[in-house]
């Protein structure tokens, strides 16, 4: 008998060049149960990117009218853009067991743990060493200095916040990493609360089924 459960919400933040997106990733591709958010954005598309699969492209009136009617879980405007986590599949997901994954930084996660208090699990990545990490960004070979040293700046400030999150990883190794966040997620599947069907299976067991 599989025990039902309600879903939940694993956050990963990490400053850029940390190795939030492969981690992310490759938790994807190896956890059958999870999905990754789709948010809200009122960027024009890109070439390849589809509508509810990429984003969910919306007019900034539009944007606005959810982020006013309570429809965005969490939400931000980045360079006169906005984006958010639209609040009906991310519930319809939850209950029905299903786990989301969000690549967001420490502010949606201060807005999404406030709007879903009980199905947050959050991780923070940190890179082992800042000096580590500014060669991880050299290393791309696609940013200007001038990038580098706000990505830098950037960095430093995010990192202020990881003690905000339930569990904090440092990335030395790719593999080890992707290990520990699957642990991090398998222990929140199996939290007491979160098992909605345990007290019928309990219930089943003391009668003997």
């Amino acid at each position: 008998m599989t025990i039902a459960r309600r879903g939940l919400c694993l956050v990963i933040a990490a400053p850029s060049g940390a190795g939030k997106s492969t981690i992310t990733r490759a938790l994807l591709a190896e956890e059958p149960g999870l999905t990754l958010s789709v948010s809200v954005t009122t960027r024009a598309p890109r070439r390849g990117e589809q509508e509810g699969v990429h984003y969910f492209f919306r007019s900034p009136e539009a944007f606005a009218a959810m982020a006013a009617g309570s429809e965005l879980l969490e939400w931000a405007e980045v360079f006169g853009r906005g984006y958010g986590t639209p609040r009906a599949p991310v519930e319809a997901a939850l209950a029905r067991g299903r786990d989301v994954v969000f690549d967001i930084d420490w502010q949606g996660h201060r807005q999404l743990r406030a709007a879903l208090p009980d199905d947050v699990v959050s991780l923070f990545i940190l890179p082992p060493s800042l000096a580590e990490l500014e060669a991880r960004l050299r290393a791309r070979g696609a940013d200007a200095e001038a990038e580098i040293a706000r990505r830098m700046a950037a960095a430093r400030d995010e990192v202020s916040h990881a003690p905000e999150f339930d569990c904090i990883l440092v990335n030395h190794d790719f593999a080890a990493s992707v290990a520990a966040a699957r642990a991090v997620l398998a222990a929140a599947r199996l939290a007491t609360g979160r098992q909605t069907g345990l007290a019928a299976f309990l219930g089943a067991l003391q009668a003997g089924a």
